[in-house]
């Protein structure tokens, strides 16, 4: 078999800083989750406290998606300039002190303005793993390291229930915002420690020329990238309806206590965050078996695009809360199969001074589905039901689907050359 950029680069093996560097992104997601999951997870208190509807409510959380929607290029640009090193501190460091600052906030234009803040720090976290990712490993390596710096939203999401709700009931949910950003602030000095050798084991791939003058107009020039911009944009907003609005069901639509909310939400998270090791696992697995990379990418993502759909769609028709949590955390693990997959096509595809970019342009079209999907969502649970909400959530997977079958059509690297050419 002739030698191909794939097969030379699926012969490389991952150096165990690249591992380390992989956990501790999957670290930086979890504290992003749970920074991000406070306010879904009190969200019955502060209907309470602050005597919102959930029209109100979709408006600040349609703001913390403004913020990301509006971040996500400059963001991708400035990682890609300033490296991942100084890159993600600063932003870690400026979604903290947005989070923190919730704490104070008395109305819903205090809460949307600092969500918008956060918003627009946090959407910078996915850019930099996804490009020190595509960095460090080889391909059959790299969708399980995405499985593990993603699998921290698994984390997150299984553990921010039950913190946040045992932090604002001993503490107050003033408290539920302040404590869990201080803690995360510790992240920080332990990743500029562990980056500064990071360049060792980087993956020697030859410098192409005209790289520089690879701008973000001429990226939208390709098909494919507005194939993993679709990919992302109809597969992303799966996700944060579920983690927006997964606890306000339980406690709202299905009538549960707050702590029996934070027990069953828990478990949907935990059985969907196996969707992105798992994802990442079988993907890599059948690539080492023989399988092409396009191949494996394509039959891992379909399934989790089905997977995702269906459970989505029976989920509210499920009699039992125990047994609707279980069909959720199984939707979920499609949704997370899916959102595993979307970034390692992204990798699979684009060069690696183009990734951060390549990242911020997709969270920009996800962002744009995920602010209309909240408003509307909002509007139709405070007029209808959760129902109708369910079965358009339903629908969007498949939506994803196609863009990778009519748009990326083929998961192969894409050249410097090839981008100037268009």
């Amino acid at each position: 078999m002739p030698s191909t950029p794939e097969t030379r680069e699926s012969g490389l093996s991952a150096k165990p800083l690249a591992w380390w560097l992989a956990i501790l992104l999957g670290v930086s997601l979890t504290i992003n989750f749970i920074d991000r999951m406070v306010l879904s997870t009190i969200a019955p208190t502060l209907f309470i406290q602050l005597h919102l509807t959930a029209t109100e409510y979709s408006y600040i959380v349609f703001a913390f998606m403004l913020g990301m929607t509006l971040g996500q290029i400059p963001a991708g640009i400035y990682i890609d300039r300033v490296g991942v090193r100084l890159g993600l501190s600063s932003i870690f460091a400026g979604w903290s002190f947005s989070n923190m600052a919730q704490s104070l906030a008395e109305t819903v234009v205090s809460f949307s303005g600092l969500r918008f803040l956060m918003g627009f720090f946090e959407c910078g976290n996915y850019s930099a793993g996804v490009k020190t990712i595509g960095e460090i490993f080889p391909a059959d390596k790299r969708a399980f390291a995405l499985g593990i710096f993603d699998s921290g939203s698994l984390v997150g999401s299984v553990i921010a229930p039950p913190l946040v709700v045992y932090i604002a009931g001993h503490f107050g949910w003033r408290h539920a915002f302040l404590l869990p950003s201080l803690a995360g602030l510790l992240w920080i000095p332990l990743w500029l420690k562990s980056t500064r050798s990071a360049q060792q084991i980087r993956i020697s791939r030859p410098t192409e020329a005209g790289s520089k003058d690879v701008t973000v107009s001429r990226l939208l020039r390709l098909r494919q990238t507005w194939g993993v911009i679709v990919m992302r944009a109809l597969a992303g907003p799966l996700s944060q309806f579920y983690w927006y609005w997964l606890p306000l069901y339980l406690v709202r639509g299905r009538g549960l206590k707050m702590e029996t909310m934070a027990g069953l939400a828990s478990l949907s998270y935990l059985v969907g965050g196996f969707g992105q090791l798992g994802a990442g696992y079988f993907s890599g697995f059948m690539i080492r078996s023989g399988w092409s990379v396009d191949r494996a990418r394509k039959t891992t993502f379909t399934l989790g695009a089905v997977l995702a759909a269906v459970c989505t769609l029976f989920a509210p028709m499920v009699q039992s809360s125990f047994g609707a949590a279980l069909v959720v955390g199984v939707g979920i693990f499609g949704v997370n199969a899916m959102a595993n997959h979307v970034i390692a096509v992204i990798t699979d595809v684009f060069p690696d001074h183009t990734l951060a970019r390549i990242t911020g342009l997709t969270g920009v079209g996800e962002g744009v589905i995920n602010m209309a999907m909240t408003l509307l969502a909002g509007i139709v649970i405070d007029r209808f039901s959760w129902f109708p909400v369910f079965a358009a959530a339903s629908m969007i997977p498949l939506g994803s689907l196609a863009g990778l079958y009519f748009l990326v059509r083929k998961c192969l690297p894409v050249t410097t050359a090839e981008i100037l050419s268009h």
